[in-house]
C-alpha cells in the first residue's frame, strides 16, 4: 500500500494489512506466550518455542514469521530449511542463549569427556551442534533421566539444570553458569509477600526461577505446563511466576479464575519488543531473514531429532 506506515495505521487497517499480506505470501504467523497480546492475537497459533517451531515443519506455508527471540526462529529453520523465516524484530535476542558457546561446549567436553551435554533449546543453533540432545524445560528432567551416562553437563541454564538434578538424584548433573535474567531475579521475599496477599492462592513457577523459588512452589512446570495445570486445576486462584505474556492466554482460556502475577518485574524485554507494525515489516519488506550454516544446521537438527527420540 502506496504511503502506508505501519506504526501510525490504526489496528483495524494495520490487521487488514497483515492478513492480506499473509493470503498473498502463503505465510503462517507464530507467537510465543511471552509476547505483546496483539501479537498474539494476530497470529495463527501461540505456544511454546519448539512446539511452534514443529508446528511451522508440519504446516504448508512458504513463510514463516516468527513472534519470539532469535534462538527460536533459528529452531524453525533448522526444522524448516525449505522455507524462509523471519524473526519479526531483530532487536530479540536472549541473554541466556548468549551465555554459552560452542566452544565452551568443546571446552566442557575436554573436562568432562565422559558426560552427556544436554543442551536447553534456549541456544544458538552452534551451541546445539556441538550437544548431545537438546532438551525443553517440560521435558528436561524425561531426556536426563533417558540417556545411558551418568554424569551430564546442562546447558546454559544453572536454574533448570538444578532442578533437573534435584529430580534425577541417581545421575551427576553438572548446570552450567547460565540463566534467564527474568526468571533470575526474583526473589523469595517477593514471593512472600505476594503469597501473603493471596494465601488461598496456587504458585506455579517456571523452573527458569532460583531454586528457593521452586521451593514455595505448588507446582513448577513449563510455560504450556503452568497453562494447562492452571486450566485443569480446581482452585480458583492462582499466582503466575512466569513471564507476563502468559497471562493473555490463561485468562482467555479461563475467564472464571483469577490470576495474579507473582511479580510486576516478570517482563521479558527481548520479548516485548515485538509489535503488530514489526509483524508487517516481516511480511512487507522481508526482515529479518534467519540463516542457519548448513552443517550447523544438519548437526544442530541431530540433537533436536535425539531429544524427540528419547521422548518417545
Amino acid at each position: 500500500m502506496v504511503g502506508f506506515d505501519p506504526k501510525t495505521a490504526d489496528k483495524e487497517t494495520l490487521t487488514a494489512e497483515i492478513n492480506r499480506l499473509k493470503k498473498e505470501k502463503n505465510a503462517v504467523i507464530v507467537a510465543h506466550y511471552y509476547q505483546q497480546d496483539e501479537v498474539q492475537e494476530i497470529a495463527d497459533v501461540v505456544g511454546d518455542s519448539f512446539a511452534l517451531s514443529k508446528y511451522c515443519a508440519n504446516n504448508d506455508a512458504d513463510v514463516i514469521v516468527f513472534c519470539g527471540v532469535h534462538f527460536m526462529a533459528e529452531s524453525a529453520k533448522i526444522l524448516s530449511p525449505e522455507k524462509t523465516v523471519y524473526l519479526a524484530e531483530a532487536r530479540s535476542g536472549c541473554p541466556m542463549a548468549d551465555m554459552v558457546t560452542a566452544d565452551d561446549v568443546k571446552r566442557l567436553r575436554r573436562e568432562h569427556p565422559e558426560a552427556a551435554v544436554v543442551c536447553y533449546v534456549n541456544s544458538s543453533a552452534e551451541t546445539k551442534a556441538e550437544c548431545d540432545v537438546c532438551c525443553t524445560s517440560s521435558n528436561a528432567v524425561q531426556i536426563v533421566r533417558a540417556l545411558e551416562q551418568k554424569e551430564v553437563l546442562f546447558i546454559p541454564d544453572k536454574n533448570l539444570g538444578s532442578y533437573v538434578a534435584s529430580q534425577v538424584p541417581e545421575k551427576t548433573v553438572i548446570p552450567y553458569e547460565g540463566f534467564c535474567y527474568t526468571h533470575n531475579k526474583i526473589t523469595v521475599e517477593e514471593v512472600d509477600e505476594v503469597m501473603a496477599l493471596h494465601p488461598d492462592a496456587e504458585l506455579a513457577v517456571h523452573p527458569e526461577c532460583r531454586g528457593e523459588i521452586l521451593d514455595r512452589a505448588d507446582f513448577v512446570g513449563s510455560t504450556a505446563q503452568i497453562i494447562d495445570h492452571c486450566t485443569k486445576s480446581d482452585s480458583r486462584t492462582f499466582i503466575i511466576g512466569t513471564e507476563m505474556g502468559v497471562l493473555y492466554e490463561l485468562k482467555k482460556r479461563n475467564p472464571d479464575k483469577k490470576f495474579y502475577l507473582l511479580t510486576p518485574r516478570f517482563v521479558c524485554p527481548n520479548m516485548k519488543h515485538t509489535r503488530l507494525y514489526s509483524v508487517y515489516n516481516a511480511l512487507a519488506k522481508g526482515q529479518y531473514e534467519i540463516e542457519v550454516d548448513e552443517d550447523i544446521r544438519v548437526r544442530a537438527l541431530g540433537s533436536l531429532e535425539r531429544m524427540l527420540e528419547l521422548g518417545n
